[in-house]
């Protein structure tokens, strides 16, 4: 949990940067607006305060427009980190060529570019070629390369997993560019909690470091890892996500098991109760994939219906109430979604159609309507026949993406 300084790049320079279409100053351009558009590029909107949407200023934005230089052709996946205050937000793209860029604060070294220099347009991540699949947590990366895990940025609870000695109080050293995690190999899919990381290897075991204090770890305790534990009880897991304080997993008979943080009924198990060790999640069955928020999930199933539980007090379940749910509750606007993405108070999501929809808070543009006003009914930011596949929300944090 983060409160850190503001620091803003210097927009010199980045003139000679801009890709057509989009300004000398880097500020990036609406999207197109009807069906089968020719815009190439990776849509931001929302909050920018550290530069966050990657176009080359540090206003916000209440409508879609352009990631410099990033044509969504060539991205892979898109992750926001941060926490609530909204001044330390950073971004990390994977590229299909298996390069990572950055941009966005970087007070703990989160871009892993060897720095702690805040930069608003993005920047390539030291070291790292052939990257698979990447996440980010509050305050560090995570990225999957050759089966083996990656970690940068901020250490305080020992969440990049290089077994550095756990402080007993203030900081331990951060990494600002990408470490090994250690013993851990054969890894097929990673995830990045808060302040905690979770990783998946192919024998279908899961494995946690980190922060520990509300039992994120899933190993039956509270205290934290600086290393891989695995998760007992746990196995023949095919996927897993993480909120900012737990952790769900997808079995390969379809169920979902969740621990970690419970205050928001973000477990699914009807109560409100922490759980330091996996728990199944009530009323499911078939599920097909998982998107962990925060303080809240949603599950797609078989028959293309979703769920949603967790926290809503902003309409961000797009249930169309404000009511949190502690155990999964249909929602019927996201029926046939392709991918969602719940942010912090607000959820993304794509459709078949390619269109993208969006509810929840929008006090930082994050809705991107064009306006500030919230909206626990779905509202359409981009059209069918967009050309987008793939949607990001901030993590803990007012930013948007669909790419």
């Amino acid at each position: 949990m983060r409160l850190p300084l503001l620091r803003t790049a210097s927009l010199l320079c980045f003139a000679v940067l801009a890709p057509a279409g989009l300004t000398a100053l880097g500020t990036a351009p609406a999207a197109s607006a009807g069906p089968g558009t020719s815009d190439p590029w990776v849509y931001a909107w929302g909050h920018n305060a550290s530069g966050q949407l990657g176009n080359g200023a540090t206003t916000g934005a209440r409508s879609p427009g352009a990631v410099l230089g990033l044509a969504r052709g060539d991205v892979k996946a898109v992750s926001t980190g941060g926490w609530v205050t909204d001044n330390n937000s950073f971004t990390v793209a994977l590229l299909k060529n298996g390069t990572l860029k950055s941009w966005g604060n970087s007070q703990f070294g989160q871009l892993g570019n060897g720095t702690t220099t805040a930069q608003s347009v993005p920047g390539t991540v030291t070291g790292l070629t052939g990257v698979r699949a990447l996440d980010t947590g509050c305050y560090h990366g995570v990225a999957l390369r050759g089966g083996r895990v990656w970690t940068w940025g901020r250490n305080n609870s020992g969440q990049l997993g290089t077994g550095a000695p756990l402080p007993g109080t203030g900081e331990l050293a951060a990494a600002t560019a990408p470490v090994e995690v250690q013993s851990l190999d054969r890894v097929k899919a990673i995830a990045a909690g808060c302040t905690f990381t979770v990783a998946l290897r192919e024998d279908g075991t899961v494995w946690t470091w980190g922060n520990n204090a509300s039992g994120q770890l899933g190993n039956g305790t509270t205290t934290n890892a600086n290393t891989p534990q695995q998760v007992p009880g746990l196995s023949d897991v095919d996927a897993i996500d993480a909120g900012a304080a737990n952790a769900v997993a997808v079995t390969r008979d379809h169920k979902v098991m969740s621990w970690g943080l419970n205050a928001e009924g973000e477990l699914g198990i009807d109560s409100t109760v922490n759980s330091s060790k996996p728990v199944e999640v009530r009323h499911l069955s078939a599920v097909n994939r998982v998107f962990a928020g925060p303080y809240n999930t949603f599950a797609l199933l078989a028959d293309g219906s979703v769920k949603g539980w967790g926290w809503n007090d902003r309409g961000q379940l797009g249930d169309r109430t404000t009511i949190n749910r502690t155990t999964p509750h249909p929602v019927a606007a996201l029926t046939g979604a392709r991918e969602i993405s719940p942010g912090h108070k607000h959820t993304l999501a794509v459709l078949e159609d390619q269109s993208v929809i969006a509810f929840g808070a929008n006090d930082q543009g994050q809705l991107g309507d064009g306006t500030a006003t919230d909206s626990p009914v779905p509202l359409t930011v981009l059209p069918a026949g967009s050309g987008v596949g793939h949607v990001a929300g901030g993590y803990v944090t007012s930013v948007s993406f669909a790419y």
